[in-house]
């Protein structure tokens, strides 16, 4: 079919384009130890308080670069994130290839709608899978909204034992197979709260690396 083969020269001309946001990652976080930072009363008061300013503001939106790969396919390029409540719309663009592509859906109920392929919109029950099959990105969108904001994902299994920095800050905790990792955050600043600036999720072959370079969160 047309649409496969696009998205075959979209993988291998994407892969050439990964380093430019692999470089991102270039320093390495140290490995998360073995036992558990041991966190003080307040730093738990200050995350819970964290994690409770983000709950009440379900509307919110980011501007970043990502870099996707699995097995040997691979690609990067820039996303724009807008979410309301449980719908989001995620812009997605890969500037070697020109490809710019538009996933909308609801984070609630699973499904979503691709635009911007060969072929017309592609839509299934399963946002995470329409987009791998369309493109080769490999991203679990409908976790994400909790997951990018540095919170353990609701409604979904529940997550292993959380590593946690000094400031009980998720550090790195696994959650629908997949191993998410927080490398850097943006410091609170004008009545927003700490956020994640670099994260890595990692399942089987697949890795996503998401560099934050804004943040935007509507009032609560």
């Amino acid at each position: 079919m047309k649409w496969m083969s696009m998205r075959a020269a979209c993988a291998a001309a994407m892969a050439l384009g990964l380093s430019a946001c692999v470089s991102l990652d270039a320093r390495k976080a140290p490995a998360a130890p073995d036992v558990a930072t041991r966190i003080s009363a307040e730093a738990r008061q200050a995350e819970d308080l964290r994690v409770r300013m983000l709950r009440d503001r379900p509307d919110w939106s980011f501007e970043g670069r990502v870099a996707v790969s699995k097995g040997r396919n691979g690609g990067s390029g820039r996303i724009d994130w807008r979410q309301q409540s449980r719908g989001y719309v995620v812009a997605l663009s890969a500037p070697v290839t020109r490809q710019s592509w538009t996933l909308s859906g609801d984070s609630a109920q699973g499904g979503g709608r691709l635009d911007g392929v060969d072929g017309g919109p592609r839509q299934g029950p399963d946002a995470q899978q329409v987009l791998l099959e369309a493109t080769g990105w490999d991203i679990p969108v409908n976790q994400l909204p909790d997951w990018v904001r540095g919170l353990v994902a609701e409604d979904v299994a529940a997550a292993g034992q959380v590593d946690r920095d000094s400031d009980g800050r998720p550090r790195r905790f696994q959650q629908m197979g997949w191993d998410i990792q927080y490398l850097d955050w943006y410091p609170a600043e004008g009545g927003r709260p700490v956020l994640p600036r670099r994260i890595e999720a990692v399942r089987g072959d697949a890795k996503v690396r998401l560099l934050v370079d804004g943040w935007v969160l509507d009032a609560p």
